[in-house]
């Protein structure tokens, strides 16, 4: 298993390598055809080698935010949709060099035509190695290892990805723990799935002194647990959980950032809510901005604001209705406006005023926590920070991801901030926007059981 797991490394280094290479020298092309001879101070051997090392490492950079050099490990039309970004900030970062470097605005024509080309050959060489990839390594054989839920349940949700994974045999974790034993022991791979603190801590330590490969389920507990800092008092390692999940320098960090980028976006973004504020009054005559009662940090209670993307009496009975895939309620300019996400900027606002941060839980209505609290305490758990227009949850779950598991997402954010990791986090959601499912409604039995990433109108 261990030369496998190495071969696969190491394709997966060569597919990124080569892609790597090719791009970086398509780059170096245009840059020796069209760009030089218009810099200040012409570059020769050690100015290209510099050129290349930089735009390679704004590939890597890039590539490791959006994931565009995961050849293999992911879908083929993820990496692709995700290196087509990773080119974009790439060769946009490289003509700012260009412009720098000539101090004035070059003809970008000849980059733009280098970029294209870039895009092609990535399509097809990810096409191509990724379906090596696949016929090379062969999914894991796993073994499900569960307590709650039923191993039916539980398979199909895992099938999503059965080019990574392949449950071949499912064990009750109850059941008598010799037999659970042999089956780990016919396994290489094992995945322990919602499996209480003390059955699950046998069975780990049993995999993990047999050199088994582990895929855990963490319950909240193991969450907050991650983000803990390690701490020497006497003779026994300690694990220290401070009250407040941000250090009183981060909080202020992450305050000054959400001001003044919610200032620049304010001011980038004006004309195109001014124009689509005068589409909604247009279209028919109503409000053009929808305020709905929101929850943030310590269940203080904010007006969140939104364009309206529906008609006006969309909840006349004053009950809070998800919005569903489409929805009748929404109105021609409000689909639109919805698909692009535009519905969303006036929360700039919210985020300068101080009620929201732009990473940070997804803020909720109050009728839903308290129902979500009933049933799952540890939900209030995620307002110990400010609400957040995005955020692990947006990002990396779905309409029918379950509010637990949209709260481990949360947890996991708020134990492991850091400034940079926001950034990464928008530079992401820049992405998403363009992926159908962050902006479709909520499916049938979605709404059923009370789940949606962005509830109300």
């Amino acid at each position: 298993m261990r030369t496998k797991d190495a071969l696969k490394r190491l394709y997966i280094l060569l597919t990124a390598g080569i892609l790597i290479t090719c791009e970086t020298a398509l780059a170096l092309y245009v840059l020796n055809r069209y760009y030089n001879s218009q810099f200040r101070t012409q570059l020769y051997f050690r100015g290209h080698v510099l050129m290349a090392l930089i735009f390679a490492a704004l590939i890597i950079f890039s590539g490791r935010i959006f994931g565009g050099l995961l050849v293999g490990l992911r879908k083929d039309a993820e990496v692709i949709f995700s290196h087509f970004f990773t080119l974009l900030f790439s060769n946009a970062a490289y003509y700012v060099l260009l412009v720098l470097q000539s101090l004035k605005f070059p003809d970008v024509l000849p980059l733009a035509k280098i970029t294209l080309l870039e895009i092609v050959f990535s399509i097809c060489w990810i096409a191509l190695l990724g379906k090596g990839y696949r016929k090379l390594f062969k999914p894991m054989d796993v073994l499900l290892v569960y307590q709650r839920g039923s191993a039916k349940e539980l398979t199909e949700r895992l099938s999503s990805r059965t080019d990574r994974l392949n449950i071949t045999d499912t064990v009750f974790a109850d059941e008598d723990m010799k037999e659970v034993k042999k089956k780990i022991d016919a396994h290489n791979t094992v995945m322990l799935w919602d499996i209480s603190a003390s059955k699950r801590n046998s069975i780990f330590k049993y995999c993990y002194e047999n050199s088994k490969r582990i895929y855990s389920a963490p319950n909240i507990s193991d969450i907050i647990l991650n983000g803990a800092e390690p701490v020497n008092l006497f003779d026994t390692p300690l694990l220290l959980t401070e009250a407040n999940p941000f250090e009183y320098e981060e909080r202020v960090i992450k305050r000054l950032f959400d001001i003044i980028l919610s200032l620049v976006l304010i001011i980038l973004m004006s004309p195109l809510m001014l124009i689509t504020a005068c589409c909604i009054k247009i279209s028919d005559r109503g409000p053009v901005f929808y305020r709905q009662i929101r929850c943030t940090k310590n269940a203080r209670e904010f007006t969140m604001l939104k364009f309206r993307s529906m008609i006006v009496d969309a909840e006349k009975n004053g009950v809070a209705v998800l919005a569903k895939e489409k929805d009748p309620r929404i109105t021609p300019v409000g689909a639109v406006i919805r698909k692009l996400r535009i519905d969303e900027l006036p929360q700039l606002f919210n985020v300068l005023k101080g009620d929201m941060s732009f990473v940070g839980p997804r803020p909720e209505r109050p009728e839903f926590i308290r129902k979500y609290i009933e049933d799952m305490p540890e939900f209030s758990y995620r307002m110990k920070i400010r609400a957040g227009i995005t955020g692990y949850a947006q990002l990396y779950g779905k309409y029918n991801t379950k509010p637990y598991d949209k709260l481990k997402f949360d947890l996991y954010y708020m134990e492991q901030y850091s400034l940079w990791l926001d950034i990464r986090l928008i530079i992401l959601t820049v992405k998403i926007l363009f992926m159908k499912e962050s902006t479709e409604g909520a499916k049938e039995d979605v709404q059923a059981s009370g789940i949606d990433n962005n509830p109300g109108v």
